[in-house]
């Protein structure tokens, strides 16, 4: 049995850290406000921008999350260049995914990036081909929100048991839950395994080269 992989971007796809750390404080910046730690922005990778901003200004109005968010968007796109070293793949990803595209797996996206830069990670990488369905949170509620499974489910007509998320945060291993479908936790990424696993998480990897194994275990315990 095949089935729809759901892909986070940020953390397990790619390593957007650095990129990410450095434009969310440039935000900060641009709005008068002290930066945060790195760690603390790392930690709200997942999130759609206006969350993130609101997990790293607890208190404050919801015009200022957005405002950050904006001055993100802003900078983002701005220094976003043209050299794939500014979010890279992890290592065994490019041909992981295209193992799976060939091995009749429908390949999807979900991730808290908005559609615009996911598109331009997707093109810089070569991968836009593979992914049937693109959910970013611009167009749905953030994470932890079922709502973008639930949009991949309706384009690509398939069903919550033969759907996995991927991800390496626990708002992906929540926002799986949420949506009634499994999930696997990549150890690779920004949040610790025990948290995943602890959030939901079905399984866990420690290379992409075991997904194959790990995802055909648990789509065969779905049809039993």
């Amino acid at each position: 049995m095949t089935g729809l992989i759901l892909f986070d971007c940020d953390g397990t796809l790619v390593d957007s850290q650095h990129h990410i750390v450095a434009t969310m404080t440039s935000a900060f910046a641009a709005c008068d406000l002290p930066p945060p730690a790195a760690a603390a922005i790392r930690s709200t990778v997942g999130l759609s921008l206006v969350e993130a901003a609101a997990e790293l200004l607890p208190g404050t109005e919801r015009r200022l999350h957005e405002a950050v968010a904006d001055a993100y968007r802003r900078t983002y796109h701005a220094t976003q260049g043209h050299d794939e070293a500014d979010e890279p793949l992890f290592p065994g990803v490019a041909e992981a995914l295209v193992a799976l595209n060939r091995g009749g797996y429908l390949l999807g996206v979900a991730t808290g990036k908005g559609r615009r830069g996911l598109e331009g990670v997707l093109a810089r990488h070569g991968l836009r081909e593979l992914f049937v369905t693109l959910q970013t949170a611009d167009r749905s509620p953030s994470k932890p929100a079922p709502d973008m499974v639930y949009n991949a489910l309706a384009e690509t007509g398939s069903t919550a048991a033969e759907t996995i998320v991927i991800g390496d945060t626990t708002y992906d291993m929540a926002m799986a839950r949420n949506a009634g479908v499994a999930a696997i936790g990549v150890s690779w990424g920004y949040h610790p395994a025990p948290a995943l696993l602890a959030a939901g998480a079905a399984a866990m990897i420690d290379d992409i080269a075991d997904l194959p194994g790990a995802l055909a275990g648990l789509l065969i315990r779905s049809e039993s």
